[in-house]
């Protein structure tokens, strides 16, 4: 017998090496039965040990007894640690904890306190109304430190009160609703009928000929995988990560070109107005030999020349139109869309993400991300997207060097110039 049925056809496979014919039995017989010599029977059952029935003609033998012990892994707890607490040295009285059962308290530091004859070391938690609860330090991993959004402290919970237990229920089904709605929206890409683009072709061959650099090994095998997405009919969502200047934006370039070429448009979605401009200028100059249309949509546009360019968009007159978050307004349609690319998807807003998803529903879509935040990770490695890495860096880049020091402007000049020298560019950021 073996706990569980893999453990079952482990043995029936070494055992049918050894000759033995054996059989699996799923339900319980009311005898057993071993007329046949050479007969074995292998059974599901959670037994400690085996034993015989010389009466029944019958021996039981446990896959431990063969295999040896095996180690017994507990199941985790209910309650999963979201920013664990791994040393007291990192709480700070008044710092706000999580407790699983009452909730958001205060930490007001560490008391000795003495239970009948045994001394020990609690933490105490002040919640609503003074009370107070005394945490022993043994089980420090039913608290977690709470994280908020700056600048605003959260509502301390009442101790035995029943906000908590709402806010759970509350957040739960939030949660269920939220993966209601992925699966949803992904089991649609998955039944919808998408557009099978042509594979490689020599106007692609020519396309890429015309990259002024060379590609590295992750950058190529990204290619290669969006291609291949692309000639599928189901719509593409896939997720391409990689750093600052490795090469995402030729994916992209190298995708919008097939998607094109189809006569079919490409939109690209950028959340700042600067990185919009870069993606403007590396497109102009990747096509600058085709008869594509390229046209871009953010505040840079006056109104008259935004409303002319949505109506070109509509009638099929623009190929590719890199935008902002004006490309997400309900006035903005399409003749035939074909390729949605999101550059740093974690940038846009709740509402932003919503229409989004709309789009991802029958367009093929490739999103652009140097950080992935938690959520887009998590649905990658469960398979809801599709997940490419770019690893290895250009040849001869250099790392990136950050300086801190007090404003200077002969400083900044002197690296303001040192730069246009270069033939750089620079990004002067500042808070106003």
């Amino acid at each position: 017998s073996a706990p569980s049925l893999s453990g079952v056809e482990r043995l029936r496979t070494l055992l049918r090496e050894y000759g033995l014919e054996t059989r699996l039995a799923r339900e319980p017989k009311p005898c057993w039965e071993w007329s046949e010599p050479g007969r074995v029977e292998v059974r599901v059952a959670a037994l400690s040990e085996g034993f015989t029935l010389p009466s029944e003609g019958l021996a039981v033998v446990t896959e431990e007894e063969i295999f040896g012990p095996r180690e017994k892994r507990r199941r985790s707890a209910k309650w999963r640690e979201g920013v664990a607490i791994e040393a007291l040295a990192q709480l700070a009285p008044g710092d706000h904890l999580v407790h699983a059962d009452h909730g958001i308290g205060i930490y007001r530091g560490l008391v000795m306190l003495e239970l009948g004859t045994v001394t020990d070391e609690f933490l105490r938690l002040e919640y609503e109304g003074g009370d107070r609860l005394f945490l022993p330090v043994h089980r420090l991993n039913q608290s977690q430190r709470y994280v908020g959004a700056e600048g605003s402290p959260p509502r301390v919970d009442r101790l035995g009160g029943t906000t908590w237990e709402k806010t759970k229920r509350t957040v739960r089904k939030s949660m269920l609703g939220m993966a209601r709605e992925l699966l949803t929206v992904h089991a649609a890409r998955e039944t919808a009928p998408g557009y099978a683009f042509p594979p490689r072709n020599r106007s692609l061959e020519e396309f890429e000929a015309a990259f002024p650099f060379e590609e590295t090994p992750d950058q190529a095998a990204v290619i290669e995988e969006v291609l291949a997405d692309l000639s599928r009919p189901v719509p593409m969502d896939r997720l391409v990560c990689g750093d600052v200047g490795y090469g995402k934006t030729e994916v992209a370039a190298r995708a919008a070109f097939q998607v094109v070429m189809e006569g079919k448009q490409v939109a690209v979605l950028a959340p700042t107005t600067i990185l919009c401009q870069q993606h403007i200028e590396t497109f102009e100059q990747r096509f600058e030999a085709y008869p594509v249309r390229i046209e871009s949509l953010s505040r840079f546009r006056t109104h008259k020349e935004a409303n002319r360019i949505l109506e070109e968009m509509a009638t099929g007159q623009v190929d590719i139109v890199i935008g902002t978050h004006r490309l997400l307004q309900k006035n903005v349609s399409y003749r035939d869309l074909g390729l949605l690319v999101v550059d740093e998807e974690h940038r846009f807003g709740v509402a932003h993400k919503e229409r989004i998803k709309q789009l991802k529903k029958t367009v093929d879509v490739i999103t652009l991300t140097a950080t992935p935040i938690p959520r887009t990770l998590q649905m990658a490695f469960t398979g809801l997207r599709d997940l490419s890495v770019i690893n290895t860096p250009p040849a001869d880049r250099l790392s990136i060097r950050t300086q801190v020091c007090r404003f200077d402007e002969s400083l900044i000049r002197e690296v303001i110039l040192r730069e246009v020298r270069r033939g750089g560019q620079i990004f002067f950021v500042h808070n106003r």
